[in-house]
């Protein structure tokens, strides 16, 4: 028999899946979108006649973005930034939360206010170009990676994660059996710390892969572009070359060119996003919990 509180949580729950459908596919379409516009021909999707599914099924989006020849290389240096570039921030946190949670640090709180310091004040674009020049790491790799190893934010995190998620008994005991902290740091609290780690390296990784700004400014060598920089050359080269020949062509050529240009947009969009995606699906078991045990206690 059907009773009114067992029809209001059917009712409840039929409620609740329709509106976590509706925002399901609010989030998964536009990316949805951007896949089957990389895939379609420009005329589709110039005329908005992309919905669901490619339409007139196409290549010619990605043939242009893997044609340019600093393509794989550039896809190679960002591997190596992200790749060495995260490990240096995950040893950085970790050397520097750990001791920051520990009740017994002389000065922790001082030390704590120099870090916060470099959130409210920065030293600005030029005093630190000036800043990397004299260090001598203007068109180097090191200045894509060492630059920013600890984010304040991150850090705060897993101190926060070292302090109140792992028990302090477990420090006790490990000093009882004559461990010592860097024993007990590697085999007892980095073990435990798996959640927490695997949410910031994936921030940080992602930081990496997405770096764009840096290589901008402190990057000259192309043979030293990551694939964020040389994916903006190839808009912007296409945008350019629209516009120069804007005089020689026909109205049916123009438009043909500005067609390719729109898959192009979505191809490189595609083709940035794409490791990303890839690896997110092995962390993802740890992000949840890692996040709600680093920020909600503390």
């Amino acid at each position: 028999m059907l009773t009114p509180e067992i029809g209001d949580q059917i009712s409840t729950s039929i409620i609740t899946l329709i509106l976590a459908t509706f925002i399901l596919l609010i989030i998964i379409y536009p990316l949805w979108f951007i896949i089957i516009s990389s895939f379609s021909s420009g005329k589709a999707v110039a005329s908005g006649a992309v919905f669901f599914l490619p339409v007139e099924p196409t290549l010619d989006g990605y043939k242009a973005v893997f044609d340019h020849h600093l393509l794989l290389i550039s896809f190679r240096n960002s591997v190596m930034y992200m790749v060495v570039g995260t490990t240096i921030n995950i040893f950085m946190t970790v050397i520097t939360a750990y001791p920051l949670s520990r009740k017994d640090l002389i000065g922790r709180s001082k030390i704590t206010l120099f870090f916060a310091f470099t959130v409210w004040f920065s030293g600005g674009m030029v005093p630190t170009f000036l800043l990397y020049r004299s260090l001598g790491m203007i068109n180097t790799f090191w200045v894509m990676v060492i630059p920013g190893a600890v984010v304040m934010a991150r850090m705060v995190v897993t101190r926060t994660y070292f302090q109140h998620s792992i028990p302090e008994e477990l420090l006790e005991a490990s000093k009882l059996d004559g461990c010592s902290d860097i024993g007990y740091l590697v085999k007892i609290a980095l073990p435990l710390a798996k959640p927490i780690l695997a949410v910031i390296t994936l921030h940080y990784a992602v930081g990496h892969w997405n770096e764009f700004f840096t290589a901008l400014l402190y990057i000259q060598d192309p043979s030293k572009y990551p694939l964020q920089l040389v994916l903006r050359d190839i808009l912007f080269n296409a945008q350019t070359s629209i516009g120069g020949d804007a005089g020689s062509l026909s109205l049916d050529d123009m438009a043909m060119l500005e067609n390719q240009q729109q898959i192009l947009k979505y191809s490189v969009i595609v083709v940035s996003a794409l490791p990303m995606m890839i690896i997110y699906p092995f962390v993802q078991k740890y992000f949840v919990r890692g996040i709600m045990s680093g920020s909600v206690k503390g």
